[in-house]
């Protein structure tokens, strides 16, 4: 009886079986980005509002393509999905190393990433990439310390999702999925 009590109790204090918590946490957040022209990967200039004024769900990441860790992990679970969250869904990378990513560099990268024709990489000058990272909250002195921040907006003037944190594909196109 008193074996039976224990396994009980073990059993009740063990850790349950539940899903495991994300390893990103989840925001709204109200972003006007600024009227600032950026660089496309083929060296075109373009409007950022015109970029993100697309009128379906829009994926936003701000990358580096010398980025040893977090940018990889970025844009990797963006190649994986690509394919998952469909041509309905414009992908865009912002490079916050705008005196190295040059387009071609942006190229290289995207090549490197598969990315389909919905994926957008951008450069510009460094004070119209900043202002950019700055309305998004993202600005940091030094491109070593930015964070592994995902943006998903379902619609022109919708607020945003912030996902900060790792992020896997299959989390991704969940988190998509979730705001349409």
């Amino acid at each position: 009886m008193r074996a039976a009590a224990a396994i009980i109790v073990l059993f009740l204090a063990a850790p349950s079986a539940a899903a495991p918590a994300p390893r990103y946490t989840r925001a709204i957040v109200h972003v006007t980005p600024p009227p600032v022209t950026l660089t496309d990967a083929r060296g075109e200039p373009v409007s950022l509002n015109a970029v993100l004024d697309y009128p379906g769900p829009l994926v936003l990441q701000f990358i580096f393509t010398t980025c040893p860790s977090v940018c990889p992990a970025l844009s990797t679970a963006l190649s994986a999905a690509q394919s998952e969250l469909g041509e309905g869904v414009r992908l865009v990378s912002i490079s916050i190393d705008p005196e190295f990513d040059t387009p071609a560099r942006l190229r290289d990268y995207a090549r490197r990433f598969d990315a389909g024709p919905q994926w957008w990489f951008l450069t510009g000058s460094r004070e119209d990439v900043a202002v950019v990272q700055k309305a998004f909250g993202v600005w940091r002195a030094n491109k070593m310390w930015h964070e592994p921040l995902t943006f998903l907006r379902p619609a022109p003037g919708q607020p945003w999702v912030r996902l900060a944190g790792p992020l896997g594909a299959a989390e991704l196109v969940a988190e998509a999925r979730r705001m349409r």
